[in-house]
């Protein structure tokens, strides 16, 4: 007899893909569970050290110091008013999950920002890279944000570490994009300067480029933080703990009024990671159109690549 062929309803034969990728994570958990359970032990490791570390000193004394990194980024009015939302945090009982909120966000930003930024680099000067990345960031900036806890679990188990990977993946694709765009950007005629000054690749990227593209790169790293944090909540889900394991908690307590302490939160801690890398975007812009007046007369980094060869 012949074997019969399962269809959908509109008589299309049905494509087994689910089946196909649960094989394909079969084969790598058999082949590879030991590297993935490394990963897991060594990631997890750095957030719970990093966690411990901001849970170290009294909170306010971590307010303070958070309030003096906004002066410098932003001036004093967004010092104070980081001052204030954090102390309000402490007041509502939810500065411990507040800390590991954050060391989850600021890992999973720093490995974002390592992967991502490399590949953007990549992307601008290859066309042919550029073309393989593009739908690769598609598809991880599309997919809804729990589809990635699935397969997350199974190669790293319940806990941290599986929040933590997955909000990489979920927070990848604005720094590879914006770092592509921002040296994609940059202005022609500067950069045939610096080759014609006899500047290398490496020189020319290092010493033109990537500077003047610094205020995009910088709208990057905003979006990677805020979407690590958005992320991170989520992954409360799967074991990730801090303000997202409340909000879970209060969710299966039906418990009103810890679901808006730990919102709030969350809110808090947004505000604080915008303002502050919007405040370190916008001196890179200063710094930006300083260097283009600067081109417009002298071709000035093309001289400092040839007095640096």
């Amino acid at each position: 007899m012949l074997a019969t062929i399962d269809t959908v309803e509109s008589g299309i034969p049905r494509l087994p893909v689910g089946e196909w990728i649960e094989t394909g994570f079969d084969w790598v958990l058999e082949n590879a569970g030991a590297f993935f359970d490394a990963i897991a032990d060594g990631i997890g490791n750095t957030s719970a050290a990093l966690t411990e570390l901001l849970q170290w000193p009294p909170a306010l004394v971590t307010v303070l110091v958070m309030a003096a990194l906004a002066w410098l980024a932003a001036g004093w009015r967004l010092a104070l008013g980081s001052a204030v939302l954090l102390t309000a945090v402490i007041g509502m009982d939810q500065w411990d999950n507040a800390m590991q909120t954050l060391s989850v966000v600021l890992v999973a930003s720093l490995i974002a920002l390592v992967i991502g930024i490399p590949i953007g680099v990549a992307a601008a000067r290859w066309d042919g890279v550029s073309r393989v990345v593009r739908p690769v960031m598609d598809l991880m900036q599309t997919m809804p944000a729990f589809v990635w806890l699935v397969p997350v679990v199974m190669l790293f188990g319940i806990g941290v570490a599986a929040g933590l990977v997955a909000t990489v993946i979920f927070a990848l694709p604005p720094a590879v994009r914006l770092t592509e765009l921002g040296i994609r950007q940059v202005d022609s005629e500067i950069v045939e300067a610096g080759q014609a000054f006899g500047g290398t690749p490496r020189q020319i990227l290092g010493g033109i480029q990537f500077p003047l593209a610094m205020p995009t790169v910088m709208a990057g790293v905003n979006q990677v933080i805020m979407l690590a944090l958005s992320m991170a909540v989520i992954a409360g889900l799967v074991g990730g703990g801090g303000l997202g394991g409340a909000v879970m908690t209060s969710i299966s307590r039906l418990d009103v009024g810890l679901g808006f302490e730990a919102g709030l939160s969350v809110v808090v801690l947004a505000i604080y990671l915008d303002r502050v890398t919007a405040g370190v975007g916008r001196r890179d812009r200063k710094r930006s159109r300083t260097r283009r007046v600067k081109d417009r007369t002298i071709p000035a980094k093309a001289q400092e690549i040839t007095v640096d060869a």
